[in-house]
């Protein structure tokens, strides 16, 4: 079967499941494992280098609201391809070419591929999706032992949480300018960790925030996730946060507990690493009761400049 992938965490679930030399293309963002990077790249994004969080966001809306797509996709190079399948997803146009274009683009190809939706909503959801296309590419078995060893580390963490007396407030910050609280899984991967995150959406998309609301919550630990960010750029963000009024007394600000991840290899890439960024949190959560994960430029500490605060 010849497979094109337009989504990271779809190219992962192929590589977990033993078909990654069934890849014939995949998108732009396919970064993982590094045989993904080899492969020919059937998206581009329209969104152009060096802009800032807040000049991202402003884009990214009016690039919505004109033409409905953050990204392009090569037809000719698609067809060029033949694929037999084409994996995509319908949960978030900003995060991949929109389902819709890439059904209207499947039909004209002359392979006519098959087009498969992962739509995530949980972390279940993405173990049912790692099932589902282990069905659709005949490896069944393999599907049900990656999800078997992905949820015994899930209840690795369960298990060591679930007896605390506490549970400090977390608040996973998907994007900082302007302020947006995690969304879908983040809550609950939150709670398997050891913590509380009452801002984040309960398996549903992130959502611009109102920074009051976070000085109301006062979270004990303030995790940067920005979705698409690594962590270098991440840490970038720090700047822009420590400016916002009252960041200073923040619990976590005055405890040292700010923590910059890399959110586009692991919180906002819905595959088998979600299981990744549930460890890394239960460590930055509770490094009493969990070693540092072995996973290197993952997270680290945010260094937060003394600046006095600025925004609203």
């Amino acid at each position: 079967m010849r497979i094109c992938s337009l989504i990271p965490s779809a190219t992962e679930m192929v590589f977990g499941l033993g078909k990654g030399s069934w890849l014939a293309g995949v998108s732009h963002e396919c970064d993982y494992p590094s045989e993904a990077t080899k492969l020919p790249k059937v998206t581009h994004s329209k969104i152009p280098e060096g802009l800032s969080s807040s000049e991202i966001e402003r884009a990214v809306r009016s690039a919505l609201d004109s033409t409905g797509s953050l990204y392009d996709l090569d037809l000719e190079l698609l067809e060029s391809l033949r694929p037999d399948l084409i994996l995509t997803q319908s949960l978030c146009d900003v995060c991949a070419v929109s389902y819709d274009a890439v059904r209207e683009a499947a039909a004209r190809l002359r392979s006519k591929p098959a087009v498969f939706d992962l739509n995530p909503h949980s972390l279940e959801d993405v173990f049912s999706d790692i099932g589902r296309l282990g069905e659709a590419l005949g490896c069944e078995d393999a599907a049900e032992s990656l999800v078997g060893q992905l949820q015994l580390r899930v209840e690795a963490v369960v298990r060591r949480t679930k007896d605390l007396d506490a549970r400090p407030r977390v608040f996973c910050m998907e994007w900082v300018d302007p302020p947006f609280c995690g969304g879908h899984w983040m809550k609950e991967l939150v709670e398997m960790a050891g913590g509380r995150d009452d801002l984040a959406q309960l398996h549903g998309p992130s959502r611009q925030i109102e920074w009051s609301r976070v000085l109301d919550f006062s979270p004990e630990v303030l995790v940067l996730t920005c979705c698409g960010f690594s962590l270098e750029r991440c840490r970038e963000e720090g700047a822009i946060l420590a400016q916002y009024e009252g960041f200073a007394k923040l619990p976590a600000a005055r405890a040292g507990r700010i923590y910059a991840t890399d959110g586009s290899s692991y919180f906002s890439r819905p595959g088998p690493r979600l299981v990744d960024s549930l460890e890394i949190l239960a460590h930055l959560i509770h490094p009493e009761r969990f070693a540092a994960p072995p996973l290197r430029e993952a997270f680290a500490p945010l260094p937060i400049p003394r600046v006095a605060s600025s925004r609203a």
